[in-house]
């Protein structure tokens, strides 16, 4: 399994936590999210190397920015 971190602009209070965990979830070979909103950064476990485009469109779904 591989673990990647990524900063996610735009994040303020729980709501934004729970709608970027949920829209990055979604992402296919993800097996684990979490997100710290203190250091405005989503931990992401998958199998294999991570599709950052597809990490990057989930993180905009939700309506934020994805800091590659």
């Amino acid at each position: 399994m591989q673990e990647s971190v990524f900063t996610v602009n735009g994040m303020t209070c729980s709501h934004c936590v729970t709608a970027v965990q949920t829209e990055v979830a979604k992402v296919p070979g993800v097996r684990d999210v979490e997100v710290n909103l203190e250091a405005g950064q989503v931990t992401v476990r998958t199998e294999g190397d991570p599709e950052v485009v597809a990490l990057r469109a989930a993180v905009e779904e939700a309506g934020y920015q994805l800091v590659v």
